[in-house]
């Protein structure tokens, strides 16, 4: 009790004679409603301007904005320890450097001495996805917690623990969010989706951009707080539907991604079940752990290859910060559970019944605090666990290579500097070989990349450039195979078109510095730069797809002219003005139709359907040319008459699946569409893709799938279904033409290897 009193003291002491006479707002005082109410959401003006004020009263707490958001928003971080912690920050952040680099530690004594000084390090991030919108309303009822309350549990916390909170991964869309719903609640559009996407490039993918490394917000993360900090603890806080748990935790469904050490596997199971045990010894209902969620793709884990712990929550939602009443009928099965039955992972159900913003706000901060309490009480175990893993890193796992090398004389020269930009800035060590050298019986140019394997954070590096394999699991052995929970292939190698070798053996070369960020220049081809450049319009529904918003970010990072036509923009005749018109992947009956009239304000409903059809058709016969990616080839040939359809839609679930893979892509030669091209490159293809069966003699088929099972990396069902099938087509209409992507062109603004494809397609 007396070192608590001290505690208490000190804080009290570290507060100026200015700061002491301002107390502490409350969020209600603040916002004027409790935060976490029916019907209420700040915005982020609003919680910004909260979290200085509590910077400004409370020695807990400081605030730094680390730079801005996409379309703007400042994009902030606050730092929450004791004030005496405060006080040696610095010396706190040069120990977690050192811990995360076991080649900067001296001996035993001086590890001894990083261990009894450090504290854990806990990053908490809120509200990546801006509809998901309780985790950014319980920030500032979390930072107002630990800013005010002199609990044991809470000091326990702030001595042991250094938090740093990203109150939103996604400010923009938040600021969209809330003010769409502000403005609507009480109407009958109260809780209407917004009509465009909630982050301006990628709506709900942004949490697919771990390795990528393409947008803003995910690069002042990185930057800001995972290298600047290197966390043992990471908590990434997000809803779910409304009927299935209350609330999930790791440990995650198999597989765990094979370069993710086996301590920080166990590391997250005990931490996981550690907050299930807390929330359900509360009394609250329908946790869950062990259900839907696996942790294979490095898109969503950055931390698991850097030796920190990836706590993934996920809270049932309301509508937006409307209640919902869900009968307990309504409840359902879930993967791996089910939500109306009692199991070992989901030990006590819901019943059923409303639940609401302020359900989801209590669920989520009993689980960050549930999260901060064990990382304070276990502050040793944390560190000499991060420690331990980013040693066995460094003396090299006997499953890894020696060394990964990039030629220097590779064709695709900006898909290596994408890759190294990718590698560097997720802290791996790469060099330039001085002069030419051999390496596992093969010869090298002077320039060639070299990623030696025994580094803190070769995981990220072997994960990245090796070639998936996604393992065939079953329901039960000799059953059917159980359906990965999200996209099963991610080699850089295939993703951005150019070859990295893995050598064993002694590397008797002489090698530069560890190399920094390289600067990338996004180049268009001839075709699209000058007077003589077509006129480009992309197409922006109010159902707007991510697809669309990730082809924004090609198109702005090229510096690419191009404007967004909507429904009623077309309807109007604006297709005069262009040469090409692109509809990214959607599907035709949402371009069709788009909204009703009584989903949404008057300005946001309908679609193409009508008018707007008979103008598309016009602008092709008179000479413009429509490209089309996926789904929307579907609205493009019906809108023609041309003769095609899906060759695998008579296929079975489980005759045919590819949950998202790389595929051999094999170009026919002759062809606008692959000019400047080699003959074959990696196509991503998932759930939205088609391979096409042609009757029509005014189709040209200008790319087809690959011979046998067209497998690169990842995983499929049924994958020799589309050997040789037709994957890009083009055909002539009138003075026009249309072209046909079968699969995705540009994934996630990562797909590189297929970029040209696309460019190649975009002509007058």
């Amino acid at each position: 009790m007396l070192r608590r009193l001290l505690a208490v003291l000190a804080a009290f002491a570290f507060v100026t004679p200015s700061l002491a006479a301002q107390a502490v707002p409350t969020p209600q005082e603040h916002f004027g409603f409790d935060v976490g109410a029916d019907r209420e959401l700040a915005n982020w003006d609003a919680l910004t301007s909260y979290f200085e004020r509590l910077a400004q009263t409370s020695p807990r707490v400081t605030v730094d904005t680390l730079g801005l958001a996409t379309a703007g928003s400042p994009f902030v971080m606050l730092t929450i320890t004791s004030p005496e912690n405060h006080a040696r920050i610095e010396d706190l952040r040069e120990i977690q450097r050192r811990l995360a680099d076991p080649r900067l530690v001296g001996d035993e004594s001086e590890l001894e001495r990083l261990l009894d000084e450090g504290r854990t390090i806990v990053l908490i991030t809120h509200g990546i996805h801006a509809t998901e919108v309780g985790a950014s309303q319980m920030s500032a009822s979390l930072a107002y917690e630990l800013a005010t309350s002199n609990e044991e549990r809470i000091l326990e916390i702030l001595d042991n623990v250094v938090l740093l909170q990203i109150p939103s991964l996604n400010p923009d869309g938040l600021q969209w969010v809330a003010d769409w719903y502000n403005e609507h609640v009480g109407t009958e559009f109260e809780a209407s989706p917004l009509p465009w996407l909630y982050h301006f490039y990628t709506g709900h993918d942004n949490n697919r951009d771990w390795y990528a490394f393409t947008q803003a917000e995910t690069v002042l993360t990185v930057r800001g707080a995972h290298n600047a900090w290197h966390p043992q603890i990471v908590h990434d806080i997000h809803q779910m539907g409304t009927t299935e748990a209350r609330i999930f935790f790791p440990p995650y469904i198999e597989p765990w991604e094979p370069n993710v050490d086996p301590a920080l596997t166990t590391a997250v199971n005990q931490l996981g079940s550690y907050m299930a045990a807390e929330l359900t010894a509360q009394g609250k209902k329908g946790v869950v752990i062990n259900g839907v969620y696996d942790a294979y793709s490095p898109s969503r884990a950055y931390m698991h290859y850097h030796g920190g712990a990836r706590i993934l929550s996920e809270t049932a939602s309301a509508d937006l910060a409307t209640p919902v009443n869900i009968p307990a009928r309504r409840l359902g099965p879930g993967l791996n559970y089910d939500a109306r039955q009692r199991s070992w992972n989901f030990p006590q159900p819901w019943e059923g019944g409303v639940w609401g913003l302020p359900d989801v706000v209590a669920y989520q901060k009993a689980g960050a605090l549930a999260l901060l309490t064990n990382a304070a009480r276990n502050r040793r175990y944390w560190l000499e666990n991060f420690y331990a893993i980013n040693r066995r890193a460094v003396e090299k796992w006997d499953a890894w290579p020696d060394a990964w090398i990039i030629p220097a004389d590779e064709e695709n020269q900006a898909g290596v500097r994408y890759a190294l930009r990718s590698l560097v800035m997720a802290e791996v060590e790469v060099h330039r070989a001085e002069a030419p050298f051999s390496a596992d019986g093969l010869d090298f140019p002077a320039g060639s990349y070299v990623i030696p394997m025994n580094q803190p954070y070769a995981s990220f590096a072997n994960t990245m450039l090796e070639v998936q394999h996604y393992p065939d699991l079953r329901e039960y052995p000799g059953g059917p195979p159980l359906r990965p929970y999200d996209v099963t292939a991610h080699t850089l190698g295939y993703l951005l078109d150019f070859e990295a070798i893995a050598v064993d053996g002694p590397l008797d070369a002489s090698l530069s510095p560890p190399i920094s960020v390289p600067d990338f220049d996004f180049r268009l081809p001839a075709h699209l730069v000058g007077p003589a450049a077509p006129r480009v319009a992309l197409y922006k529904s109010w159902q707007e797809p991510m697809t669309a918003g990730w082809q924004r970010w090609v198109f702005d990072q090229h510096a690419m002219p191009y404007d967004t036509l909507h429904d009623a923009d077309i309807r109007a005749g604006a297709l005069a003005a262009y040469d090409v018109l692109i509809f990214q992947s959607q599907e035709p009956g949402s371009i069709q139709d788009g909204f009703r009239a009584d989903e949404m304000p008057a300005p946001y409903v309908g679609g193409l359907a009508g008018q707007g059809s008979d103008e598309v058709r016009a602008f092709v016969r008179n000479g413009g040319r429509v490209v089309a990616v996926e789904g929307a080839t579907e609205y493009v040939a019906e809108l023609f008459g041309l003769g095609l359809r899906d060759a695998t839609s008579r296929l079975s679930g489980s005759e045919f699946y590819v949950p998202g893979s790389l595929l051999r892509l094999e170009l026919q030669a002759g062809s606008d569409l692959t000019e400047g091209m080699r003959s074959e490159v990696a196509a991503w293809f998932w759930e939205g893709s088609r391979a096409f069966e042609v009757n029509d003699p005014r189709v040209r088929v200008a790319a087809r799938y690959g011979a046998g099972d067209p497998l690169l990396s990842g995983w499929a069902i049924g994958g020799a279904h589309l050997e040789g099938e037709p994957a890009i087509l083009e055909a002539d209409l009138g003075s026009g033409s249309v072209v046909l992507f079968g699969f995705q062109p540009n994934y996630r603004g990562q797909s590189m290897a297929t970029w040209p494809l696309l460019f190649n397609a975009i002509r007058k």
